[in-house]
C-alpha cells in the first residue's frame, strides 16, 4: 500500500500521518519529493482498509501495490535512484563504463589495463579476484592476493574497482576494500549471503541469475535492500535459453521492463551474454540505445592467452573504438559519462 499526500504537507503531518501507519502494525518507508511526499506502508496490508487513511486531510490518495517487492518499486520510489560509487553517479543520465579483466592476472597485467581503460573513458576498473568456475579444475582466481592487485591500481589510476563477492567470510574485507561489490548469477537467490549485505555501506551489483524471472530478480534486490541498504544497481548478464551458439542470451527488454516496474539503476553485461568478442560491440550499443544505465565489459591486453574468458574480452584499443561509438549513443539518448 502507498500513501501519497498532499503537496507540500508540512513534517508535522507527515509524522501524524507515519504514526496512523504504524499503529496499525505496519513499517513505513518516505520519499520526499520537491513538492510531494509519499509514504510506502511495509507489512501485510490485506486486512487494512485504506479508508482509514483515505478521510485524513493530508492524504490526497491510496494506492495498492500487486508486487511481492515494495522498496525496489517504481511505486514506492517514482524517481530513478541515482547510486554513488565512490564519486562515480550511477542512473538517471549518468552512463556508468565498468571495464577490465575478468580475472586478475598479475599487477602489471591489471595496471595496463587499467591505464588504457581510463583514456578511452571507463570510469570503473573491474577485476575478477575470486572466481567462480564451472569446473573446480578451472582457474579459480589469485584470491586475496588479486584483491590487493585491484587495490594497488586504483591508487595508480583513480578508478573505483568492482570484484565479485562469493563467500561471507569475506564480508568486511571487501565493505574494507572494494567500491562496487559484485553479486554474481550463482549468488543471485544465495538469501542469507544477500541479508548479510543489506549490513554493509557498499553498494551492491547484483547480476541476474542463470534462469531468474525479473520477479525473482528484483526480489533478491529486496532482501538487500529491506536489510538495510538500498544502494543496488541490478545487472543484466543473460539468461540460459535453448541456444548454444551464444554463451547466453541477452535479454534486452530486461531494461526497459526493470526500470518501468523500479527505480534501481540498470547496467547490462555484454560480454558475459554473447560469449564472444565480436558480439560485445553490437549489444553495447543495443542496450545504450535502450535506456541501460551503463555497461561491464571485459577488457584484457593477451585475450588469447587469458587464464579466464579470453575469448569475450575486448582488446583496449577496440575498447576505444567501441567507447567512441556508446559516448554518440548516449548523447542521443540523454546519458552523461
Amino acid at each position: 500500500m502507498i500513501i501519497v499526500l498532499k503537496p507540500h504537507t508540512s513534517e508535522e503531518n507527515i509524522d501524524r500521518v507515519e504514526t496512523l501507519i504504524k499503529k496499525r502494525g505496519l513499517d513505513t518507508h518516505i520519499v520526499r519529493g520537491a513538492e510531494m511526499t509519499i509514504i510506502g506502508c511495509i507489512g501485510d496490508t490485506t486486512a487494512i482498509d485504506p479508508k482509514i487513511f483515505e478521510v485524513d486531510a493530508s492524504v490526497d490518495k491510496v494506492m495498492h501495490v500487486q508486487e511481492p517487492y515494495k522498496l525496489a518499486n517504481r511505486a514506492f520510489h517514482p524517481e530513478d535512484s541515482i547510486i554513488d560509487v565512490s564519486g562515480v553517479k550511477v542512473g538517471g543520465d549518468h552512463l556508468a563504463l565498468i571495464a577490465g579483466p575478468c580475472s586478475v592476472e598479475s599487477f602489471d597485467q591489471v595496471l595496463e589495463i587499467a591505464k588504457a581503460a581510463k583514456a578511452a573513458g571507463a570510469n570503473m576498473l573491474r577485476g575478477g579476484a575470486f572466481k567462480p568456475r564451472t569446473s573446480p579444475y578451472s582457474f579459480q582466481g589469485l584470491g586475496m592476493e588479486g584483491l590487493d592487485i585491484l587495490c594497488e591500481v586504483k591508487k595508480e589510476v583513480g578508478l573505483p574497482i568492482v570484484s565479485e563477492l562469493m563467500s561471507p567470510d569475506y564480508l568486511d574485507v571487501f565493505n574494507e576494500k572494494v567500491d562496487l561489490i559484485q553479486i554474481g548469477a550463482r549468488n543471485m537467490q544465495n538469501f542469507d549471503l544477500l541479508k548479510q549485505l543489506g549490513q554493509l555501506d557498499r553498494p551492491i551489483l547484483l547480476k541476474r541469475g542463470l534462469n531468474a524471472t525479473y520477479e525473482e530478480w528484483v526480489m533478491s534486490a529486496e532482501y538487500i535492500m529491506a536489510s538495510g541498504n538500498e544502494n543496488v544497481i541490478l545487472c543484466e548478464r543473460g539468461i540460459r535459453t535453448f541456444e548454444t551458439y551464444t554463451r547466453n542470451t541477452l535479454d534486452l527488454q530486461s531494461i526497459p521492463v526493470l526500470k518501468k516496474k523500479t527505480h534501481l539503476p540498470v547496467i547490462v553485461d555484454p560480454s558475459h551474454a554473447g560469449g564472444k568478442w565480436w558480439l560485445v560491440e553490437p549489444m553495447a550499443k543495443a542496450s545504450v540505445a535502450a535506456g541501460a544505465d551503463g555497461l561491464m565489459i571485459e577488457v584484457h591486453n593477451d585475450p588469447e592467452n587469458a587464464l579466464c574468458d579470453g575469448a569475450q574480452s575486448l582488446k583496449p584499443k577496440k575498447y576505444d573504438e567501441l567507447l567512441k561509438q556508446i559516448k554518440q549513443i548516449a548523447s542521443v539518448v540523454g546519458k552523461t559519462v
